[in-house]
């Protein structure tokens, strides 16, 4: 392949070539392309893309005569004109392409589309390769099939304006910008035979999480994992502005991809596009190759430049030219729908009959409504090799191998970091599954004390020589963005990942696992996708351990954001010690289809339940704590309850005090795990029954929550269980600093003297005994709470022996 490639200028002359290096001006590398397809493959292309352009523009605009077989009328034009047209033959370009290396090469591709709203492209494609009719007859490749799918897109019970899991081959949400090309990374992950390519919307790729993934290729082991083509489609405009890449010249962005490491190509040539791009990706396939032989033979290339493309076409080339003096392809006229008014507008209605009888549709039709043998020449003969068809789009995953966490169960009565346990099953847990498990972190794995993965694998950094081609399981970078992109990405095509991260940062990623959760939801309802491994979250660095940090490491509203998704994705669990929590990541990890986010302290706490009586407690998701309980919790006068790992030793140390201070009050120690058995009946599939919940919390006596969020999360959670008036919650509120850990519960009344001050107020209702003393006790307690205060600020720490477990 390199004979036919040569080294030149890019064409643009501005800027001056003396304010750039010589070095990056001969960057850009670039196929000969003149003449270089053979004219039948050159008519099957054009053929292919107007075909599939006629389709994408119909689908936006008809709703009847979809094929044009009587004469147009503006009856026949959708109430309402939703799509986005002026990515679509953009789109379709790089279809084509992609199914000419499919055929010609026999690789296996997936197409990652970052413009979403892109969707009539994908789906006109998806027809014509019959991938749409393979999953759902109704939309085969017919006369009947396509005339369903122009009427029914944007259209109530069709398919909707963008990208998601309904449309067959795609792996990537395309409601919000930013994701596509972390996806894509994450997709290849120990995929060595996949090639995913990466269409990158010019406006995508001014957001952030987009800017950090270009490298997302410097954690590519070209050993072990695929590759991606990232395909920048410079078109110029977004809703109705100039874009960044449109505004840069060749120069500049030779050199911003040149220093990311990437090798530039770029397409522009409109008269002749088709050598063009035909050209440019069969050498980024030879590139590709180049780079992994090298790296499967032993002999790897060092910061090996992977091929990357630049492609400028005009924004809703092939659509109309001009409307009312002002210009519509290569404008932002063209982004959404170029002719708007075309229903009630008679010179609208007008350019759009001459353009959609521009593609010359019926003669790429047969009388059946099948796409014509050239066309099809471009169509994979194997089915399974279709890019909508490729089983690692939606064939599900296969259960890692997990061994039992119990043989790392540690001694009940002692004290040890949660995250250290998590650590250790984690390494048992990545040697038995050595390609289809890694962890994704925002450098913060160490600090997080899980390092106990290290004791058998590494990162996966490749441009740092200490980690280079050892397999590393760990892919860590300091963006959210593309720890999230990743998991997404080796999730959905049938691994399983981990995410631990700060608490007060994974809110960071919040909307991006929202547009997976809804994903996730869709691909449900499918009858085509099968189940895909669970996302796993690890919320540690709470910010009940972070007084350390200050105000602005104490957020813990991302378990907010998954309270919200849908109740049949949602798992949420504060396991209370080491031994809950390895129980809970061995579930996490064999589970499938939710968001599964943990939450628990990197700091030494106690261990309170055995092996058995930890899975046990997991398993039901809550349960009274006898020892902590008067009389093992029978008759209590107040139930104090305990949602997360700090919080809930300050239950047990109120318990405690209760049991020295005011020995007539009855008291029922409870711990909840699994955060979503509050929820109504009905509500959450792991809901407790009317009957479960009072027996567990009493039909008619106070209850206290002691819980790790904000208070109005769980408030909101239990709207409908009866009776709640007896329910008070103490949780985050929003008071932090850098002070001591004992002073950050106090700054929040989740500390021991606040929740025995509300189980007193609460016993005070139904116990005599204890409403004669109330108030006295009550200042007492509140008077200790103050002496500590004042104690910290005098002393900067706290009092010894305040986290030794309660004697009982």
């Amino acid at each position: 392949m390199s004979s036919m490639l040569n080294i030149h200028e890019a064409a643009n002359p501005s800027p001056d070539p003396s304010l750039l290096p010589d070095s990056v001006l001969s960057l850009q590398v670039k196929p000969a392309y003149k003449d270089y397809l053979p004219s039948a493959e050159h008519l099957a292309l054009h053929k292919f893309q107007s075909l599939s352009n006629y389709i994408a523009s119909a689908m936006i605009f008809l709703k009847s005569d979809t094929l044009l077989e009587s004469e147009l009328s503006q009856d026949d034009i959708k109430f309402r004109l939703l799509g986005h047209f002026g990515t679509c033959p953009g789109l379709t370009l790089v279809y084509s392409h992609l199914n000419r290396l499919i055929v010609k090469y026999d690789v296996n591709i997936i197409y990652v589309v970052g413009p979403g709203h892109g969707a009539p492209a994908i789906l006109a494609n998806l027809w014509i390769e019959n991938s749409l009719g393979a999953f759902l007859p109704e939309y085969s490749t017919s006369k009947s099939g396509l005339q369903k799918l122009i009427k029914g897109f944007s259209w109530p019970g069709g398919f909707p304006s963008h990208i998601n899991a309904e449309v067959p081959g795609s792996i990537h949400e395309g409601g919000e910008l930013g994701y596509s090309l972390a996806v894509s990374y994450g997709a290849i992950m120990d995929k060595p035979d996949l090639i995913v390519a990466c269409i990158v919307g010019d406006g995508e790729s001014e957001s952030g999480p987009l800017s950090a993934a270009w490298n997302s290729h410097k954690y590519i082991d070209p050993a072990e994992s695929g590759a991606v083509i990232p395909i920048l489609h410079a078109n110029g405009f977004k809703i109705s502005e100039r874009t960044i890449p449109g505004t840069n010249d060749d120069k500049e962005l030779i050199a911003l991809f040149s220093g990311y490491g990437y090798q530039v190509a770029i397409v522009e040539d409109l008269s002749d596009i088709n050598d063009e791009l035909a050209a440019t990706l069969d050498w980024a396939l030879a590139e590709i190759k180049k780079i992994q032989t090298a790296a499967r033979t032993g002999k790897p290339i060092v910061k090996p430049r992977w091929p990357m493309i630049v492609l400028r076409t005009p924004k809703g080339y092939s659509g109309p030219k001009m409307l009312n003096g002002e210009p519509v392809e290569g404008s932002f006229h063209s982004h959404q729908v170029p002719l708007p008014e075309a229903k009630t507008d008679s010179v609208q209605f007008d350019l759009l009959k001459k353009w959609l009888q521009s593609y010359d549709h019926k003669s790429l039709l047969t009388a059946e409504g099948k796409p014509v043998d050239e066309i099809l020449s471009l169509v994979p003969k194997d089915p399974t090799k279709r890019m909508g068809q490729l089983k690692e789009t939606y064939n599900g995953f296969t259960e890692l191998d997990l061994p039992d966490w119990k043989p790392l169960a540690k001694k009940k009565g002692t004290q040890y970091s949660c995250m250290k346990a998590v650590g250790e099953y984690l390494d048992t847990a990545l040697v038995h599954n050595p390609k289809n498990l890694r962890l994704f972190s925002p450098d913060e794995l160490v600090s997080n004390k899980l390092d106990a993965v290290f004791d058998h694998t590494t990162r996966n950094f490749q441009w740092d020589p200490e980690t280079r081609a050892k397999g590393g399981r760990v892919t860590e970078i300091l963006s959210e963005h593309c720890c999230q992109g990743w998991m997404q990405g080796y999730t959905l095509t049938g691994r399983v990942g981990v995410f631990p991260s700060y608490e007060s940062f994974l809110g960071i990623i919040a909307t991006m696992m929202v547009q997976y959760a809804k994903f996730m939801k869709m691909s449900k309802e499918t009858t085509w996708r099968r189940d895909i491994g669970s996302l796993n979250y690890i919320e540690t660095s709470t910010w009940a351990r972070q007084e350390h940090n200050g105000f602005s490491h104490q957020n813990p509203a991302f378990i907010g954001t998954v309270i919200k998704i849908k109740s049949d994705a949602a798992r949420i669990y504060l396991p209370p010690d080491a031994n809950c929590f390895l129980s809970t990541i061995r579930h996490c990890l064999r589970s499938k289809n939710y968001v599964n986010l943990m939450v628990g302290s990197k700091a030494p706490t106690p261990v309170f339940l055995n092996a058995e009586e930890a899975e046990a407690h997991c398993v039901a998701g809550a349960s009274v704590w006898k020892f902590a309980s008067t009389d093992g919790g029978l008759n209590p006068d107040v139930v104090l309850v305990g949602i997360g790992m700090e919080v809930t030793f300050e239950v047990i140390a109120a318990a405690a005090l209760l049991k020295k201070h005011v020995p007539t009050l009855r008291v029922r120690v409870v711990n909840v795990t699994d955060l979503m058995i509050l929820q109504p009946n009905g509500a959450h599939p792991h809901a407790l029954s009317r009957d479960a919940f009072n027996s567990m919390f009493t039909a008619d006596k106070p209850i206290h929550f002691n819980y790790h969020g904000y208070p109005t999360e769980l408030k909101g959670l239990m709207f409908g269980r009866s009776n709640l008036e007896r329910v008070t919650v103490a949780g985050y509120d929003e008071e932090g600093t850098t002070t001591t850990p004992l002073s950050m519960m106090v700054l929040n009344s989740v500390d021991r003297w606040s929740v025995a001050s509300k189980a007193i107020e609460g016993a005070a209702k139904t116990n005599p005994i204890v409403a004669v003393e109330s108030h006295v006790l009550i200042s007492f307690l509140q008077h200790l709470r103050s002496k500590h205060q004042e104690y910290v600020k005098e002393h900067g720490k706290d009092p010894e022996g305040l986290y030794d477990t309660p004697e009982f």
